[in-house]
């Protein structure tokens, strides 16, 4: 089984009136304000895992800074995974700054499917990570089993856009806050994991995961046998950020890594099958 625990897709009328969403909302003129920054519908990705030979993916929405983008968002993703149950996983993307419509709108996401929330941005959407403003939306997180995705970034490097603030500094203090519930940062949670060398460190981040998304951008083969061995295989699952990086190359990357073939198997797909509670792992 392998499962792209990171891809993000856009509903017709999205990807075919780019320009109105990049003058209504920064998180998406960020990201895809530039034209070649390419756009997908689910079909395209369900073509692009039949090729790859992938048998899930996790889609995601975007940091909408609007309320009504993230409900317009998880309409369509609400109607993906009802279309394709067994080859879809669903994220929802939620503004906490709106109180509790931020909370009804995660239930009713919930009520249709998603395993919880993704791909967050903080520092776009303009919510502080250790405040009060997370507490009832993370208690609901945690008491449905449910999971919170965010972006991460590196706090050295190369400038990229979408780069983003979301450092080690910024996301291991949110880290400790709720250590109950379910994490996944995104692209390798922005050099995290490498702090796990610090015992206290390796013990808060049991319940974070740190995804594999745009690996080859960001980091030499070596960040999967470097990341393992800091946090244990269990902790690391496979995403390609589709469509920003080709599934294709994202999965040869993996295999030419250098890790044995049960971490491989581990990677590409049974962590994330047990942390989504899918197959026989939710039993």
């Amino acid at each position: 089984m392998i499962i792209d625990a990171h891809t993000h897709i856009f509903s017709p009328h999205i990807v075919s009136h780019r320009e109105e969403y990049i003058s209504r909302d920064p998180c998406f003129a960020m990201l895809y304000g530039n034209s070649k920054a390419k756009l997908v519908t689910v079909q395209e990705l369900l073509a692009s895992m039949d090729c790859c030979e992938i048998d899930m993916s996790v889609i995601a929405g975007i940091g909408w800074v609007s309320h009504e983008l993230c409900v317009e968002s998880n309409d369509y993703l609400l109607e993906c995974l009802a279309r394709y149950p067994q080859r879809l996983v669903g994220l929802a993307t939620v503004q906490p700054q709106v109180g509790d419509a931020a909370i009804k709108e995660l239930e009713r996401c919930v009520q249709g499917g998603v395993k919880g929330l993704g791909e967050m941005r903080a520092d776009v959407q303009g919510f502080d990570l250790t405040s009060g403003t997370l507490a009832e939306i993370a208690a609901y997180l945690v008491a449905h089993d449910l999971i919170w995705q965010s972006h991460a970034s590196e706090p050295v490097g190369h400038i990229y856009s979408g780069k983003g603030v979301l450092t080690p500094d910024v996301l291991y203090p949110f880290v400790l806050r709720y250590p109950m519930l379910k994490i996944v940062l995104a692209h390798w949670g922005g050099g995290l994991p490498f702090y796990a060398i610090m015992p206290e460190v390796r013990v808060a981040l049991k319940n974070v995961y740190f995804d594999t998304a745009v690996s080859s951008y960001l980091y030499s083969p070596s960040v999967y046998s470097q990341v393992i061995n800091a946090v244990g295989t269990k902790n690391v699952i496979f995403g390609s950020d589709y469509p920003l990086m080709s599934p294709t190359k994202a999965l040869v990357e993996v295999r030419s890594s250098g890790l044995t073939e049960p971490e491989q198997v581990a990677v590409m797909g049974e962590n994330t099958m047990r942390l989504f509670g899918l197959g026989s792992w939710a039993k």
